[in-house]
């Protein structure tokens, strides 16, 4: 754990997850983090704050889970912090952490192949085949969906051992509600959609966009326009491509090279007294 003194120098961190998994994919991040002087959290999604296997034995919690709901309950969780908290999501946990910033939450946020807000373009190739199955089964948006190997294996997966593709599926995939992959499909046709950010909102904290350059689900290029949508906003945004990464970034192989770069992006961004090292504290 980290020492007081660091601990207490450092805002805390939030950790958001995706979907299709739980909240047990930032264990090594959090341990990774913590060695570095932070708190950590890693709170799960409504409904998925139970064991993988009763998730996929009952998963009917999730039923009609939207993405305005999963960014409500983050946001409690945030404010109910005694700091304003650094915000870490993953795929639409990294689309969370982008609404909780517009909303004025977070000391700082980092969006890991994040689910683009609405207004950047996303129906590339490999994203659609990645997810478009799920807008095809009746009735999905007030329905819990499951994911197949194959489906998981393109879609995160797709470059890494099959051993490696297997125990992924096995130790983390669960089913998921239908209704957030709807709300993305037709954010650009909704008005008052969910996914809404203000791409030029004035005194927001200052974000982090990543990428991994072999991504499927949200490719590379869905990330960089995210990351132009912010051009005109006064507001610090930077972005960053790992080439060689899939959409299971944070746990492939090599995942400590990005989680450093976080380290040392947090320590250039963050007001000075809240500055730490990207070297873990000496004991």
């Amino acid at each position: 754990m980290a020492s007081a003194e660091m601990a207490g120098s450092a805002p805390p961190i939030v950790f958001i997850h995706g979907a299709w998994v739980t909240a047990t994919t930032w264990d090594e991040w959090a341990r990774h983090f913590e060695a570095r002087g932070y708190e950590c959290h890693a709170p799960a999604w409504p409904g998925k704050d139970r064991p993988v296997e009763e998730i996929r034995r009952d998963p009917s919690p999730l039923a009609g889970l939207g993405i305005a709901a999963i960014a409500d309950h983050y946001e409690r969780i945030a404010r109910a912090l005694p700091t304003p908290p650094i915000l870490i999501g993953h795929s639409y946990g990294g689309l969370i952490v982008q609404l909780l910033l517009d909303r004025g939450v977070g000391a700082a946020g980092v969006a890991i192949d994040s689910a683009p807000p609405k207004g950047v373009f996303a129906f590339e190739p490999a994203a659609l085949r990645s997810l478009g199955r799920i807008l095809l089964v009746p009735f999905a948006w007030r329905r819990v969906v499951r994911w197949r190997f194959w489906e998981f294996r393109y879609a995160f997966v797709h470059t890494l051992p099959v051993r490696v593709q297997r125990e992924a599926y096995e130790r983390y995939v669960v089913p998921e509600t239908g209704r957030i992959f709807f709300e993305s499909a037709l954010a650009p046709f909704m008005p008052r959609s969910p996914l809404r950010v203000d791409f030029r909102r004035a005194g927001r904290a200052p974000l982090l966009l990543i990428a991994g350059a072999r991504d499927h689900v949200v490719p590379a290029v869905i990330n960089r326009r995210n990351f132009a949508k912010y051009g005109r906003s006064a507001s610090r945004t930077d972005f960053r491509e790992f080439p060689e990464r899939v959409h299971w970034i944070v746990a492939q192989e090599g995942w400590q090279e990005v989680a450093d770069h976080v380290v040392g992006w947090l320590a250039a961004v963050l007001p000075a007294p809240n500055r730490l090292t990207a070297e873990p504290p000496t004991r």
